[in-house]
């Protein structure tokens, strides 16, 4: 089971970082996903990890903005968030996928097999 937390309300230009959790177990030999859903749009791609290879992949629209990250016991996830705007609002889910995804193939929400309970992001102007 996975459980995302970290969300809040913060002002444009600030930071959050978001946690995944694996409840009971680890993600090691996963791919980690997180995604997005803004009211009345469609889910999209955030960013990825690889726990096998280490891969790590972007959305563009967040590349150079946020950070995915593991802990060294592989039981977390994090994205760190920085410089935030007002189009980073939504809801974040995890979820997982195989390791070896590629840098195309992460942005298909279809891929994945487990989601955990998203966490609410909110930017303000």
């Amino acid at each position: 089971q996975l459980q995302a937390s970290g969300g809040g309300l913060v002002q444009a230009g600030g930071s959050l970082r978001l946690a995944c959790a694996a409840s009971g177990g680890t993600f090691d030999y996963y791919g980690i996903g997180w995604f997005r859903q803004a009211p009345r749009k469609e889910r999209e791609g955030v960013s990825f990890i690889s726990t096998t290879s280490g891969a790590t992949y972007y959305a563009n629209s967040v590349r150079g903005r946020f950070t995915i990250s593991t802990d060294e016991d592989k039981t977390m996830v994090y994205l760190q968030m920085n410089s935030l705007k007002p189009e980073d609002t939504g809801v974040y889910y995890c979820a997982t996928n195989s390791p070896y995804v590629d840098n195309t193939g992460w942005l298909n929400p279809l891929g994945y097999d487990r989601w955990g309970r998203g966490t609410l992001v909110t930017v303000s102007s």
